[in-house]
């Protein structure tokens, strides 16, 4: 059966490669992007490819609150419920730091903020799924993590490389936590799950600048994955695809998948159940605002 399904940052990498794979299937896909043109050429590259007419898009800037909220707006004008939400965009940012319009850290508002205001703001259209399922993107630096609970949104952390570290990290206990809500909240048709996709040949990180020897190091994954064989954003896509379409993993919860499909444990050196619940109040003071105006 055809679902409706949106994908955050699937103008490229590995969200442009779900989006098609899951249209290949036969769902009704929208895709996110910040650049119109670029979304309109992906749309049409995506329907010659599948044959699937049903592929849409919507475009928001992610780094801020209120074209979130725009974007879900527009979505409810045009949908009468949602399916699957994939937080897929993401990205690692220059070693300069900066922070948007809303004082958010750039980092934790793309990365973290964006995914979370997302979810909570689309769980209307979700619940109204027989089978509504939020998937959310970390990542393996989650494991070198080490985030100061005293500065959240990330005044003294001084790279770019290390505060992507963090938000992934930051994704799960979110995840986690708003799996644990649903729950005894009693929403049974609606799970949140986190997926981390390894190591792919994409332009993840080209065009941030951390310095010269990390950027180099971004540089040289591209050649050396593509002279190894590193993963490809297929097979990047693998695990997104599957905890958006299999019926294995129905009514699973708040549980972190690897880039082949495998159930695994995150990092927990640095978790605590007050440092998640610290985390998800100072989230969900940031972007109450915009959840207040539904």
């Amino acid at each position: 059966m055809s679902k409706i399904m949106l994908i955050t940052g699937a103008t490229d990498g590995i969200g442009k490669v779900t989006a098609q794979e899951l249209a290949a299937q036969g769902n009704q896909v929208i895709i996110h992007g910040r650049n119109e043109q670029k979304a309109q050429r992906v749309v049409t590259e995506i329907k010659a490819a599948t044959g699937n007419q049903n592929v849409s898009y919507l475009i928001a800037d992610l780094f801020s609150m209120q074209a979130i909220k725009d974007m879900v707006t527009e979505f409810n004008t045009r949908f009468d419920h949602l399916d699957v939400l994939i937080n897929n965009a993401g990205a690692v940012l220059d070693a300069k730091r900066f922070e948007t319009v809303d004082g958010i850290e750039g980092t934790m508002a793309l990365n973290v903020m964006a995914p979370l205001l997302l979810a909570e703001l689309l769980l209307p259209q979700l619940r109204k799924s027989k089978d509504g399922r939020i998937i959310n993107m970390s990542s393996g630096t989650h494991r070198l993590a080490r985030p100061d609970m005293h500065d959240l949104n990330l005044e003294h952390v001084d790279s770019g490389q290390t505060r992507y570290g963090i938000s992934k990290l930051f994704v799960i206990w979110n995840t986690q936590h708003l799996a644990a809500q649903l729950q005894q909240a009693g929403i049974t048709n609606v799970t949140v799950n986190v997926s981390h996709p390894g190591s792919a040949t994409t332009n993840f990180g080209q065009d941030s600048d951390n310095g010269f020897w990390v950027n180099l190091v971004y540089k040289v994954a591209i050649g050396i994955g593509k002279t190894f064989h590193i993963a490809t954003p297929e097979q990047g896509a693998v695990t997104n695809v599957y905890l958006a379409s299999d019926d294995a993993v129905k009514g699973v919860n708040g549980k972190f998948f690897d880039n082949k499909k495998r159930q695994i444990q995150p990092a927990t050196r640095e978790y605590s159940p007050a440092k998640e619940l610290q985390l998800w109040n100072y989230c969900m003071s940031k972007i109450q605002p915009w959840i207040d105006e539904n």
